[in-house]
């Protein structure tokens, strides 16, 4: 089978509630909030968003709740370039939710609530196995149950289709499921839970690799946030540093990168080059508020790396 260079992205949708406060309170203790704000995001949303923005072609496999904030997702994807038909609206559900605190300093706390996002099933996975069977990549993260995350990735296998895994947020994963995988892209916190190595220096990220590249992972890519990626292909490493910008807030700026890094490889263009521009994308992000908000469409990034020269 032909493919076209489309991208699926299999992953969890939610609306974040963003309170900033000047701290985080402790138990018992009320805080009034400076300012409060609801935002679209989920890690799958905000990579797909991200794909679309920046050129991909994709559709999107998720699931919402049947409610307001869950059609309004939707709309919105719709606007940002991403095929919503494989999104499924489940009945008597609640979309998935992330509670926010951010303090003075820009840390934050998160709880979140699953949602429909618990409803993204093995069963429905199989529903959309033609739109993984079709395209080039699958690029998948952890905030869906993780036996869709293996059936998806098991689905690409068979197809031929490259299986992008940013194993997020940060859990000990099967090497099943590992073995499956092309492309990784964890970071450092990520990478020492799936390996038990401890990342400091360029050294160790490369023994992480090394490890990762063990269990059958091709191409290793370990973000190391201001110090850049380090990127390893079948055990030849190096470091790529990132742009240096005043960072507002680094929401989604993982999310940006992984998003942005798979449309330039389903671009053909050479993987260091693809990295600069993943890295172009994710420094726009940090300089703006919110997840998807913050991310930068495709003349955005050009433009930002014609200005680096």
């Amino acid at each position: 089978m032909m493919k076209t260079g489309k991208l699926a992205v299999l992953g969890s949708i939610n609306a974040d509630h963003i309170l900033n406060l000047a701290h985080f309170p402790r138990p018992g203790e009320t805080v009034i909030g400076k300012h409060y704000q609801v935002a679209f995001g989920g890690k799958g949303a905000n990579q797909a968003v991200a794909a679309g923005r920046s050129g991909a072609e994709i559709a999107f496999i998720a699931c919402v709740g049947q409610d307001d904030i869950g059609e309004r997702i939707c709309q919105q994807l719709v606007e940002d370039k991403v095929d919503t038909a494989s999104i499924d609206a489940v009945a008597e559900t609640a979309t998935g939710v992330a509670l926010i605190f951010v303090n003075a300093e820009g840390e934050n706390t998160i709880g979140i609530h699953a949602g429909a996002n618990a409803f993204l099933t093995p069963e429905r996975v199989m529903r959309y196995q033609q739109t993984i069977a079709g395209a080039s990549a699958l690029l998948m993260q952890l905030e869906s149950p993780l036996e869709s995350v293996l059936a998806a990735a098991n689905i690409a296998h068979q197809h031929q289709t490259k299986v992008i895994l940013n194993p997020a947020p940060a859990t000990k994963l099967d090497d099943t499921l590992l073995s499956l995988v092309d492309i990784i892209t964890p970071n450092e916190t990520e990478a020492e839970i799936l390996t038990g190595i401890h990342i400091d220096t360029d050294e160790d990220a490369a023994r992480a690799a090394t490890a990762l590249h063990e269990k059958g992972i091709g191409t290793v890519l370990i973000t190391l946030g201001s110090r850049g990626v380090w990127l390893s292909m079948e055990g030849n490493g190096k470091r790529i540093p990132g742009f240096k910008v005043e960072a507002v807030d680094t929401i989604a700026a993982g999310d940006t990168f992984n998003g942005a890094l798979i449309t330039a490889l389903l671009e053909q263009q050479p993987i260091e080059k693809a990295v600069r521009f993943a890295h172009a994308a994710a420094a726009i992000a940090v300089t703006r508020p919110g997840a998807q908000p913050s991310v930068p469409w495709r003349k955005e990034i050009d433009s930002f790396l014609q200005q680096q020269g």
